[in-house]
């Protein structure tokens, strides 16, 4: 089995250390991002619903860089949501903003309870180019 190659953004939060995870692995021409959270730099969440939502899709941005990718290579989104039904439209007018466009890559949203102590998480798969 080949070795896990670890990427982090340059602006690396706390949260990866604190609960011993990488931000993405890159493995062949696939990058599997961890889920995002909109967390500052010392790893606590932004108290603001529609701030933590962009927060997270700028960290997710951040990753994706660092592993030489960019929003236009991701494949795969899944988003997990502390309160779905009060949360979807800041979530879809965010969203939109990030990919204003079709082809628009495959999503799953699943409501969750809990998500230490954030209200929006992000994980995707990406193609790196070349």
């Amino acid at each position: 089995m080949a070795k896990r190659d670890a990427v982090f953004p340059a602006s690396r939060h706390e949260l990866y250390a604190k609960h011993n995870y990488s931000a993405a692995i890159r493995s062949g021409d696939l990058l599997f991002v961890s889920g995002q959270v909109g967390s500052r730099s010392d790893g606590s969440p932004e108290p603001d619903f529609e701030a933590q939502v962009r927060l997270a899709f700028a960290n997710l941005q951040a990753t994706l860089q660092a592993g030489g990718c960019g929003l236009d290579d991701i494949v795969d989104v899944t988003t997990f949501h502390t309160d779905p039904e009060d949360q979807f439209d800041t979530i879809m007018a965010i969203k939109s903003e990030v990919f204003p466009q079709a082809p628009y890559p495959n999503w799953t949203a699943v409501g969750v309870n809990w998500l230490a102590g954030f209200d929006f998480e992000i994980k995707v798969i990406a193609r790196i180019p070349g």
